[in-house]
């Protein structure tokens, strides 16, 4: 098989790489190891920026984005007992979206298929070749028979343990990583959510967020130790603790029922760079990880691919491999930013036990400068809501 932009990965950063790209006339084929069924099962956060969705609005595939989706012009940051609302519209003009991830996966998979276009799924032994030359390869193998896709450009879009970073020669990739002490608890329950937009919550006991996937699907999450497992947490453990860590104005409003889906998440930051080695581009988990607390991992994902469509999109309309040369580089100054903004929410709101008291401290003068500073707010708002491209 022959396409000119093989990408590895059909989640959403390899779906709207290959949406833009199919826009411009750029043939692409996508190679997933997994079914469909697999990919569209795996629950993610739903927090949209206004770039993301100016994304999938480009590629005509966000009506139900818009017609199913919650505009959420704001969001609250309880401590001490009390919740303090950011406003995003009136601090820098922008909202979020809230909007499930496997929803707009879903779309764009529909999408996909509607308009013709190759996708490979449960692809075994994936594997990239050649991508130091001008003639790279993608091999997998399906029914016991080796596949080969030969193209110009791979895009590497196949997640944190993918095969494509692992293929990069030792010595030529850089990584940064922090590891956090304590995972994320989460269940997704057919339950109003507790407040119309979400709660992030600092206690002394540690960190809860209440969440929403429409108005009867609510997802929360606690901070736990990375020792514990989904079955020392009982349901009414979970909803007990969830309702300590709440502002008691908040906790009242909570109804309660059976989860689901529970599981636990460890959370670390993580930047490869670079991002380009030869004629393989990462883009997506492939080459970061934030902790979920600024719901930046989709979003960041969404501008990487917009720098590297346009890059692609430049190659094969202009002949110029110059964004191609930059496109690291570019995605590399917001992914920074939006790592720091990521690392900066996660030191403010969670309880870290090597800070002890002394931390605790300094993370409620924070926040209570936060709220008494337009200047502070502006800025926790301008990161939130996500930096331009």
């Amino acid at each position: 098989m022959r396409t000119q932009v093989a990408i590895i990965g059909s989640g959403p950063a390899g779906l709207l790489l290959s949406l833009l790209l199919a826009k411009a006339g750029i043939e692409t084929v996508i190679v997933e190891r997994k079914s469909r069924d697999y990919v569209l099962s795996r629950i993610r956060a739903g927090v949209l920026e206004q770039g993301s969705v100016g994304l999938f609005d480009s590629v005509g595939v966000s009506g139900r984005l818009h017609a199913e989706g919650f505009i959420h012009e704001g969001f609250a940051l309880a401590f001490d007992g009390a919740k303090h609302r950011v406003d995003l519209a009136s601090h820098v003009g922008k909202t979020v979206t809230v909007y499930g991830q496997t929803e707009i996966t879903r779309d764009m998979m529909d999408a996909r298929l509607e308009r013709g276009l190759t996708t490979i799924y449960d692809a075994d032994d994936v594997a990239i070749h050649d991508f130091d030359t001008d003639h790279p390869n993608v091999t997998y193998v399906q029914d016991g028979v080796t596949h080969t896709i030969n193209a110009d450009f791979i895009a590497g879009c196949d997640g944190f343990h993918g095969v494509c970073r692992k293929s990069v020669p030792e010595g030529a990739i850089e990584t940064f990583e922090r590891v956090y002490p304590f995972g994320w608890l989460g269940i997704l329950a057919h339950t109003p959510p507790v407040d119309h937009e979400l709660i992030y919550a600092n206690h002394a006991d540690g960190f809860a967020l209440c969440s929403m996937r429409s108005a009867n699907l609510s997802r929360y999450y606690v901070q736990c130790p990375l020792t514990d497992k989904v079955e020392d947490w009982s349901d009414d453990r979970f909803w007990d603790t969830l309702r300590t860590r709440l502002p008691d104005s908040v906790a009242e409003n909570l109804i309660t029922g059976p989860p689901i889906e529970k599981s636990i998440a460890p959370l670390r930051s993580f930047v490869a760079e670079p991002l380009r080695f030869g004629r393989l581009f990462m883009a997506g988990d492939a080459a970061h990880i934030v902790p979920p607390t600024g719901a930046k991992g989709l979003n960041l994902a969404m501008g990487d691919v917009h720098y590297l469509s346009e890059a692609l999109i430049e190659f094969y309309h202009g002949k110029s491999e110059a964004a191609l040369d930059t496109y690291s580089d570019k995605a590399l100054a917001r992914i920074w930013k939006a790592e720091r903004f990521s690392w900066y929410l996660t030191s403010l709101m969670h309880t870290f036990p090597e800070t002890g008291p002394f931390g605790r401290k300094m993370q409620i003068a924070e926040l209570g400068y936060v709220f008494s500073s337009d200047a502070a707010m502006t800025t926790v708002a301008e990161n939130y809501v996500g930096l331009p491209y």
